[in-house]
């Protein structure tokens, strides 16, 4: 049976839905074990003075699981089994290592079609990012861009 890692993103809805469009609709033609993610940035030394471990571990799980509630409401609706996860830490690593952890062999995050800005003409996009750490590493599928 396939695994598939969800990648939700909490900061473009258009891509999320787009993420969770196109797995609903591989679930369908071939049923597999869904694995959602939310990925939260780490929080910079400077603002996490300012809590403690487990304030800031419970902040940065609460937002992850408000990005992961859309999807978690979609795959609900398609009647599509999941497990959802929040991780902490750089989106193309933290995405990599979670498909390698979790024996993912399809990794599906989305794509709205507007992101064109200076970053991912400088770095690419966190897909492009996740090939390249996933090279040579097994065979995964990264779908979207």
């Amino acid at each position: 049976m396939h695994k598939m890692l969800v990648v939700v993103d909490g900061l473009s809805a258009a891509r999320t839905r787009d993420a969770v469009n196109r797995a609903i609709g591989l679930y369908q033609q071939e049923p597999a074990e869904v694995h959602l993610l939310s990925v939260q940035p780490r929080v910079s030394g400077d603002v996490a003075m300012f809590f403690g471990a487990h304030e800031l571990h419970d902040l940065q799980h609460g937002a992850g699981m408000d990005d992961l509630a859309p999807a978690r409401a979609l795959l609900d609706l398609a009647g599509v089994p999941y497990q959802a996860t929040v991780h902490v830490g750089r989106s193309a690593q933290t995405i990599a290592r979670t498909a390698r952890e979790l024996h993912c062999d399809r990794i599906v995050m989305g794509q709205d079609g507007n992101d064109h800005g200076l970053a991912r003409t400088l770095f690419g996009s966190v897909a492009a990012q996740v090939r390249q750490l996933l090279v040579g590493t097994g065979d995964y599928q990264v779908l979207g861009s």
